[in-house]
């Protein structure tokens, strides 16, 4: 996969060729390349934002830079890529965004400073996406969270794939708890199941505990999912568990 992202400040994305995404950059899984749009200005003073006609708070980021450096990059790819503008008005990023994204060859991300974009900016753009109901200071976190949670889905990048497949929201659940060595650690055990080596029953633990975890943390997930018959039967048995407890 190609990322480009279109900022103002490319030192911000100094932490994306760290750790993991690092890797796969040096291995050659991914290519990431960050483009200061401010350096394709037409105007002698480099500016890249000016006041909205009409009036109104805050300044706009022009055209002219963004459709220049989004040229110059599908130049230097052969495509623009599947353009991403950092927006609050996009459709909310979560796990299975990151999946459909990780299917791209190549993604630039525009991410935006001010009060907002020329309008005229989105006739560039393929997809709009938002974090969440909040309002950042720029686009340049939200682009790297985007990365950082589309490229995990890369073959090649993660050292054991099984991990992404056995993430929080991959099937519309939370993950189970998790233990390693010791497995007596100042008198608090790991359940016995996860060292019998009986990987049924290992298997069973873990979905009901992902259900008691999504019931008691995200109910919401829990109600927004279609139970399988098993699914079903252990969120039960979970609902009189907690019943009892209280």
């Amino acid at each position: 996969m190609r990322i480009d992202v279109l900022s103002l400040f490319p030192d911000m994305f100094s932490p994306m060729r760290q750790s993991i995404i690092g890797k796969a950059i040096d291995r050659g899984a991914l290519s990431f390349n960050v483009t200061d749009f401010r350096d394709f200005t037409n105007n002698k003073h480099n500016n890249v934002d000016d006041y909205p006609f009409g009036g109104g708070a805050g300044m706009l980021l022009m055209p002219q830079p963004i459709f220049d450096a989004v040229d110059h990059i599908k130049e230097e790819a052969g495509d623009k890529g599947h353009v991403i503008l950092l927006d609050p008005a996009g459709r909310k990023f979560n796990h299975q965004v990151a999946q459909e994204l990780s299917h791209y060859d190549h993604l630039t991300f525009i991410a935006g400073h001010y009060e907002g974009y020329d309008e005229r900016i989105r006739e560039l753009v393929d997809d709009e996406i938002s974090l969440g109901d909040y309002v950042l200071t720029g686009g340049e976190l939200g682009a790297m969270v985007i990365i950082d949670a589309t490229v995990r889905f890369l073959p090649d990048v993660l050292g054991n794939q099984v991990s992404a497949v056995d993430d929080s929201f991959e099937n519309g659940l939370l993950e189970s708890p998790q233990y390693t060595r010791p497995a007596n650690f100042r008198d608090r055990e790991v359940p016995p199941v996860l060292t019998s080596g009986n990987h049924a029953e290992i298997a069973k633990w873990r979905l009901k505990e992902s259900i008691r975890r999504t019931y008691l943390r995200r109910p919401d997930l829990i109600h927004s999912k279609q139970l399988n018959d098993q699914e079903k039967m252990f969120l039960q048995e979970v609902i009189e568990e907690e019943k009892n407890k209280d």
